[in-house]
């Protein structure tokens, strides 16, 4: 199921509050492919509680409205952790309480050890992410899922580039996206995609927003995929 297309108003709705809390940025920004990308997008800025708690209905609004099936909630260290934890809570408070879980980067050698922390992963597992870029993360979060015995089922990200992924430093024909949903065989939501993007660019033509719309689309047609 393609996620947030045009006119979407939950997406509409997050790109500008990802505009106005000054996690999503317009200039020129260095991508990890090495492209220069004339937007930004940086999870991280959600920096305090009125903002990660509106992150996460947002989170919680797309996943419901995906009809994805789950059974628990894993989030990737380190940016997944807030995302997970906080997710969590707003999907009980719609009603869908999950347990969750999360990884640390290094091995506990003391209490109760090892590098989960959470409830145990089991069942069909939603792994909770800000944004894509090589499926690398998602790759990770598949092995350790797999080790404990449960199913990677699905991914939920705030924003999809919608933009070719590299290989080796080599541009490949498909998005990360797209490969976890290919390759991997994981269903992925997004909260809002570049397409999203563009048209709420589109919509403030005539203000200083509207005027990096052309970059944007630029950028798409050189790096972009459907």
């Amino acid at each position: 199921m393609e996620e947030g297309v045009g006119g979407d108003q939950l997406a509409q709705d997050f790109v500008q509050f990802s505009v106005e809390s000054g996690v999503l940025r317009f200039g020129q920004f260095k991508t990890k492919a090495g492209r220069l990308s004339p937007y930004f997008f940086n999870a991280g800025l959600f920096d305090d509680g009125a903002k990660l708690g509106r992150l996460a209905q947002f989170y919680a609004a797309r996943i419901l409205q995906s009809g994805i099936a789950f059974d628990m909630i894993f989030g990737p260290a380190y940016k997944g952790i807030p995302l997970a934890a906080a997710v969590a809570i707003e999907l009980a408070r719609a009603g869908r309480n999950v347990p969750f879980a999360y990884n640390r980067k290094e091995t506990k050698d003391h209490g109760e050890g090892g590098t989960l922390v959470g409830a145990p992963l089991k069942g069909r597992v939603l792994v909770i992410d800000d944004v894509m870029s090589a499926g690398t993360a998602v790759r990770e979060s598949i092995a350790i899922i797999r080790a404990a015995g449960a199913t990677p089922h699905a991914v939920a990200i705030a924003l999809d580039r919608q933009e070719m992924a590299t290989e080796n430093g080599v541009d490949v024909p498909h998005s990360a996206v797209q490969y976890v949903r290919g390759e991997l065989g994981m269903a992925v939501c997004a909260i809002a995609q570049l397409s999203d993007l563009l048209h709420y660019l589109q919509s403030k033509q005539g203000q200083e927003l509207g005027t990096h719309h052309a970059q944007v689309l630029a950028y798409r047609k050189r790096y972009g995929v459907e």
